[in-house]
């Protein structure tokens, strides 16, 4: 039986792009909660792996990396110290970041105020998630452009039926 390699095994690159990126939470279900409300995740899986529990979540983007939740049972918020000042584990981007700003603050998210970088090129704010992982929630007019999951689409299209 002959099995192909992966495309990116045929580019010569060990290393093409970012895989995932992990998030430690004590209260996995709680999580998946908040990022599905607060940051318009889907759920795609939850399993049991090397004793703890695991949640894949997704953003509408086709190649947007997975969010993997990984409980613990340490309670230990991430952020990285930048100088001794605290700074985001990672950016979320938004295509509209100031509706993105006004969305978290009606949900009741403590961010940080909406800043802007050289004459308008980038805009970003932090807050923390449910457990007090950083974050970071950034536009640029270099973010990258994507079609959209299917399964992002139906639910934006059933979310405007509603609005009619």
């Amino acid at each position: 039986m002959l099995t192909r390699e992966p495309k990116e095994a045929q580019t010569g690159f060990a290393f093409t792009r970012i895989g995932y990126a992990y998030v430690p939470t004590t209260r996995i279900d709680e999580s998946i909660a908040w990022y599905t409300e607060h940051l318009e995740m889907k759920l795609e899986n939850k399993f049991e792996e090397r004793g703890s529990n695991l949640a894949v979540l997704r953003h509408p983007h086709v190649h947007a990396i997975a969010l993997l939740l990984v409980e613990t049972t340490d309670a230990r918020p991430l952020e990285i110290l930048r100088n001794g000042t605290p700074f985001p584990i990672m950016a979320l981007n938004c295509p509209d970041i100031a509706r993105t700003h006004r969305m978290l603050l009606e949900k009741g998210v403590a961010v940080d105020d909406l800043h802007t970088l050289g004459a308008g090129e980038a805009k970003y704010f932090y807050f923390r998630d449910n457990e007090g992982n950083l974050l970071e929630a950034a536009w640029s007019i270099w973010d990258p452009q994507d079609a959209i999951r299917q399964s992002f689409s139906e639910s934006a299209d059933r979310a405007t039926l509603n609005e009619i």
